[in-house]
């Protein structure tokens, strides 16, 4: 039997829910996409809701074929899928991965539920998987995406300067963030320490 590092997993926490991304969830997050058009931000990668069964089928064979390991992200309170996110670029031997290709519906975003599915997926991480680091890249002018990191406790490792071409050619500079093992305590008290604060409307 071949050893796979990371396994199909469902995180649960009081305000969401983490499952393994199947194609049945490609209609809720089309409407989780429409809420805010979320693919019409040039500086992210969500799709148009008529391309969701191709993103949900890209994500699942980077699951087969790299050992990422996508989730939808359902929201406790109505039931509903409001978004995805993903472990991969994952390193098992040397015990690192990353975090990303998250996006939420227009009306999540920057609420408790997001500071809350970052702890749950860091807490996996680190206790469970027993990374030694954890990483977070974003677009350089995805300033809402930096920021949010930044808040989680992460530390910016610095800038790939023309590390991707885009659809039309356009140059992307990454910013790179990470938490290493021995940031993680401190980082999960801060986490916990921001989902018991009263919020009007502003998490990570």
């Amino acid at each position: 039997m071949t050893f796979r590092f990371i396994e199909p997993v469902t995180l649960r926490g009081e305000t969401a829910t983490l499952e393994p991304l199947a194609r049945e969830h490609a209609p809720a997050l089309a409407r989780a996409a429409e809420d805010g058009q979320l693919w019409r931000l040039w500086y992210t990668s969500v799709a148009p809701p008529e391309r969701m069964d191709e993103y949900v089928a890209t994500a699942l064979a980077m699951r087969d074929g790299q050992g990422a390991l996508p989730f939808a992200v359902r929201e406790n309170a109505t039931g509903e899928v409001v978004g995805c996110t993903r472990f991969f670029n994952v390193d098992a031997g040397s015990r690192r991965l990353e975090i990303g290709h998250t996006w939420y519906a227009a009306r999540v975003q920057r609420t408790a539920l997001n500071t809350e599915c970052k702890l749950m997926l860091l807490t996996h991480a680190f206790e469970t998987l027993a990374c030694i680091a954890v990483e977070f890249r974003t677009h350089w002018f995805n300033h809402a995406s930096r920021a949010a990191i930044a808040r989680l406790g992460a530390k910016q490792d610095g800038v790939l300067r023309n590390h991707q071409l885009g659809p039309e050619g356009a140059r992307r500079d990454t910013v790179v963030f990470s938490i290493i093992d021995n940031e993680w305590p401190a980082v999960r008290q801060h986490l916990r320490h921001q989902l018991m604060r009263p919020r009007p409307g502003g998490a990570t």
